[in-house]
Formats: structure tokens, sequence, C-alpha cells
């Protein structure tokens, strides 16, 4: 079974709630086949059937309700899961998804995920790399990962977009050339660093874009870990080896040094829908078939890994 376990649902509703209570980036958002008008289901299916993808796993990253008033963030929260789980109850062959979570508030997004997960039976939840000023290892988000780990739950890592408030990146329109997998990299390793997989082994984590360039530079956060020993549980390389990461990178030797850094079982199929379309959108699998890899490593990417990790399809 093909899972593509990265492939973004934003409904126009919900864009147009974030908007109204403050967000400014819903535009990357709109007019991209992503929305929920059957017009763009329809088209979203079509492309899947022509890649051999039988299941998305949608999320909202990086469309995500981080708002500094609670009771915005957790109505913009359930209203995406509510959809999300509409959605996915009229197409249940086709599509499941992550919980959208009212981060920065802690408690609001630990009901939320219960909510999400045990009424409305999403599969997990997603977070973006950063929220508003605070990294994942902010101590309030603490109810959020016991939440988690309480039900062995997927969590999806997500750049924010945010440019990792560096001006050298916003400022030249790099934001998601190069600051987004930088983004995965540094909230990653905020979250590690923060103790989170230590005290919560449960969770099940999955890192967008291929983890960034942490397989590239995984030796050089080894060779740190001197530095580091009161923060990470474990030697970096290990962590991260305990990790999943999605294909939306599209570089054959990208993945093929992702492959040697987390092994050949840690690597699924992502597509980064709805960014890239048609035969891009059929690419995110034939790069991977076309990889050098050879065929057994490919099928267990493609076809067997997020089945094996999400129960799906059995």
């Amino acid at each position: 079974m093909r899972i593509d376990v990265h492939a973004h649902y934003f409904p126009t509703e919900y864009l147009d709630l974030l908007e109204r209570y403050g967000s400014k980036d819903t535009a990357v958002a709109r007019g991209l086949c992503a929305g929920d008008d059957e017009g763009d289901i329809d088209k979203r299916l079509r492309m899947m059937d022509d890649a051999g993808v039988d299941m998305q796993i949608l999320s909202a990253t990086p469309q995500l309700p981080t708002f500094t008033d609670e009771a915005n963030a957790v109505e913009a929260a359930r209203m995406a899961n509510d959809m999300y789980a509409d959605l996915i109850k009229r197409h249940p062959d086709r599509f499941d998804g992550f919980a959208a979570t009212p981060l920065p508030h802690g408690e609001a997004a630990a009901r939320e995920v219960a909510r999400a997960m045990d009424d409305l039976g999403l599969i997990g939840a997603t977070i973006g790399t950063a929220v508003l000023d605070r990294t994942l290892g902010d101590p309030s988000f603490e109810p959020l990962w016991a939440a988690l780990d309480e039900r062995s739950a997927p969590l999806f890592i997500h750049a924010s977009g945010k440019d990792a408030d560096s001006p050298l990146i916003s400022e030249h329109g790099l934001t998601w050339i190069v600051g987004a997998p930088f983004e995965d990299a540094i909230g990653v390793l905020h979250f590690v660093r923060a103790g989170i997989t230590a005290r919560y082994p449960n969770i099940k984590v999955i890192v967008a874009h291929l983890g960034g360039p942490i397989p590239f530079l995984m030796q050089r956060i080894d060779d740190n870990y001197n530095h580091w020993k009161q923060a990470f549980p474990d030697q970096p390389s290990k962590v991260f080896a305990g990790m999943w990461y999605d294909t939306a990178n599209f570089h054959a030797p990208s993945l093929r040094c992702a492959v040697d850094t987390f092994g050949e079982d840690r690597i699924m199929l992502g597509s980064d829908f709805p960014y890239f379309q048609n035969d891009l959108y059929t690419r995110a699998a034939t790069y991977v078939e076309n990889s050098g890899l050879g065929e057994g490593v490919a099928s267990r990417i493609l076809d067997r890994n997020a089945v094996d990790l999400l129960g799906l399809g059995r």
C-alpha cells in the first residue's frame, strides 16, 4: 500500500478563519488545488491515481492555529480537525490526517489531540518547528507530548515558514528554498535537546523534507555531543535513527545519504502536495524508484514503511 505521509489540505473556510484571527501568510495556501471543493478533491485523487498513491496523510502545517488568544487557537484547531475528519469519512480508503494543534497552549493542545484522535479518528498530530516566539523545547508544551505519548501517536514536524527568524532568509526570497529545510533541522534539534524523546519514548516522530540538512550534518552533530551531554538523551545519531523522515526532497543523492544515515526502514514517501503537482507529483515516487537504492529498498520506502509505522492497509 503506497501512503504519502506529507500532503497538505487547506479548506477555504479554515484559511479564512486564520486570516480573520491575524494570520498573514494564508495566500501561499490558496488556489493550489488543496481546498475542500469537489473539483479540488477530484483533481487530487486523479494525481494520486496517476502516481500510484493509495492514500495521503493530510496535514495543515504550516497553516496552523498558533495564536496568543487561546479561544481563537482552539476554535481554529477544532474547525480544521472537524473538516479533516469529514473528508476522511467521505473517502476513508484515500485519506487520513494529522490533527492541528492549538499551540502555544499546551493543555488545550492535549485536549484537542485527545478529541481529534479518540473521537474523530485522526491518526496523530502535526506541529510547526517553532510556535510564535517559542521553540519546541518550551516547557508549556509538555501536556501535548504526554497526550501523544499515551497514545503512541505519530507526530509530524514540519517547517513553520518563519525564515528561522533570519532576515538573511526572509529578505532574499529564501523562505521555502532554504529556510524550510533548515527550520526542520533546527526545530527537531530543539525537540531532542529538550529531552522530549527521552521522556516520551512512545511518540513516533516524523520529520519533513528528509530532516533538512541533518543527514548531511550527522557526524558534525555527533562530534559536538560532548558539549551537549546534559541536553541530549543519547548520542544524537542514535536518537535521530529512532525517528522517521519523508522523501519530500526529490534529490537522489540526498535520499541515499538519508538512507545511509537513518536506515532504509526510517524513510517514507512524501510529496509535499500541493506544491508539486501532476508530473512533479508522480516524480515523488519515480525519483525513489530511480535513486539507485535498488528495487527492494525503494519498495520498502514507497510501500511498506508507512504501513508498518501507521498500521494502515493491513
